[in-house]
């Protein structure tokens, strides 16, 4: 896999861009239900080839989370890795504040992909507890692509579904994400700098799926059409 040129992003730039994301998510409403509350692993590369859509991922990723309040609610564990084989996990909050906390010191920084570190996480996630859904977003892959799949299909046995967004056209990375959402019994979807309004459909789509199950899915879907009914016959 060709390696891509990455620069660091200014750290005051960086912290702009995140604290955005943060106030949004904040603002979500907490409406719950009597129903289980879903969880979902939310991971995302930091590396620095993802700084230039940044600030539009963290304009819209907090959307994901409003569709969900009638469906009794989500609980989230946030992940990313960046650097020098650095990975950080939040706990599980159920209040969107919590976050703000932990993830408003996030800085992006050139490093290699670690998505085994994000699926071998999950899948220990798994084990303890119900793990409704995992979505990962990135646009690289350094890794065994083999070691890889083998991780994706133990999370399809398990019954935690990879929604995977993979930012611009790397071929490689395709190749290699459209098989950890295939294992898993997942989708696999593209997005780039045109398709800002596409990517929150999906990402709020994913956030439906995982505090209400594939009828809510289904329903929503049904509403929505275009990518987020082409996600969901995915699944099938």
């Amino acid at each position: 896999m060709n390696e891509e040129k990455r620069i660091p992003l200014p750290p005051a730039q960086a912290r702009q861009r995140v604290d955005a994301f943060l106030t949004q998510l904040a603002a979500v409403p907490a409406v719950r239900t009597a129903g289980p509350r879903g969880r979902l692993l939310f991971a995302l590369d930091a590396t620095a080839s993802r700084e230039a859509a940044w600030d539009r991922a963290c304009q819209i990723q907090g959307e994901m989370f409003q569709e969900t309040s009638a469906l009794g609610g989500l609980d989230v564990q946030m992940l990313y890795y960046r650097g020098f084989g650095e990975f950080h996990a939040t706990p599980w909050v159920s209040d969107s504040k919590a976050l703000i906390g932990t993830m408003s010191g996030v800085r992006c920084l050139a490093g290699k992909t670690q998505i085994a570190q994000v699926l071998c996480h999950a899948l220990a996630e798994a084990r303890a507890g119900k793990v409704s859904a995992l979505v990962f977003v990135g646009d690289c892959v350094e890794e065994d692509v083999d070691t890889l799949g083998a991780l994706a299909g133990e999370l399809g046995v398990r019954g935690v579904p990879a929604f995977v967004f993979q930012e611009g056209f790397e071929p490689g990375a395709e190749r290699a994400l459209r098989q950890v959402a295939q294992l898993s019994r997942g989708a696999w979807c593209r997005f780039d700098a045109s398709s800002a309004s596409q990517l929150r459909d999906l990402l709020a789509a994913v956030a439906v799926y995982a505090a209400g199950g594939r009828k809510a899915l289904d329903d929503y879907s049904a509403k929505r059409k275009g990518h987020v009914h082409l996600l969901a016959k995915q699944l099938e």
